[in-house]
């Protein structure tokens, strides 16, 4: 049986994805309350206390607001690089130490039947990695939370079955939009965002035979929409000769709806 996974929530109000083999089932960052997040688990028919574990992929609040409650409730590992555990370690309460692992970047780590790989991003965060989930020749990469994809990533990521990929935000609606000017330059920074169409440029150098699906993640409330996403996302790989439909489909995520599980 392949991969299955779901994008739990997605957004700047908080994050989490979930990804199940036959033998493991993961999570990947907590984002929301502990109570939203097992409202999440229920709308994909999953319980959390089937979870083999959580992966972290840096300490900001939208991706960790959770975690310190969900892993003491149900008793669950945490996995996070060294200096992802130091900058969160007065955001989540205490972790019993039996259940604090690092998972360093640019390792791989194995979770019975599913191989995960760690890789950098570029974000104002300790040390914000993102992940490349094996198993059985499938290929699931998630990457959110960067200010560009440098040429290293797009190493890592190319030609992945399928892709959960950040579209943050229209770069005109943040420029005209009411956020101050310090944050508006943080968002457009290389360690900030990426908009929809640098999304799209990024994109059209990672897609291979093997990718059948792409999911635009992270958009923001305030500076994107989703049919805007997804319409600058599918012109600008139409100019590359990229035509959505053909070979791949695109989809939404969405910070309060999860989508529904699929296989990869």
């Amino acid at each position: 049986m392949s991969i299955r996974f779901s994008v739990l929530a997605s957004g700047s109000t908080g994050n989490a994805f979930y990804v199940e083999t036959d033998r493991n089932s993961l999570l990947v960052d907590a984002g929301l309350s502990g109570k939203q997040m097992e409202q999440l688990f229920k709308q994909i028919e999953r319980d959390m206390k089937q979870l083999s574990g959580i992966l972290v992929t840096h300490e900001h609040s939208d991706h960790i607001k959770g975690l310190g409650v969900i892993a003491r409730k149900y008793k669950l590992p945490i996995y996070a690089n060294e200096k992802t555990w130091r900058a969160m370690e007065g955001l989540i309460g205490d972790i019993p130490t039996e259940q604090k692992f690092v998972f360093q970047m640019g390792t791989v780590k194995t979770f019975g039947d599913l191989d995960i790989e760690s890789f950098g991003v570029s974000h104002d965060a300790a040390e914000p990695m993102f992940y490349v989930f094996h198993h059985e020749g499938k290929k699931l990469v998630l990457i959110t939370d960067t200010g560009y994809v440098s040429d290293r990533m797009k190493g890592i990521i190319k030609n992945a079955d399928v892709f959960v990929f950040e579209s943050n935000h229209d770069v005109e609606m943040l420029r005209m939009g009411h956020y101050p000017w310090n944050i508006k330059r943080r968002i457009l920074s290389d360690v900030g965002h990426v908009s929809n169409e640098d999304a799209g440029l990024a994109l059209a150098d990672v897609i291979g035979d093997n990718t059948k699906r792409i999911y635009l993640a992270h958009l923001s409330q305030d500076n994107n929409m989703k049919d805007l996403a997804r319409m600058s996302v599918t012109q600008v790989l139409a100019s590359k000769g990229i035509i959505v439909g053909e070979q791949f489909d695109l989809y939404d995520t969405d910070p309060k709806i999860p989508t529904k599980l699929a296989y990869v």
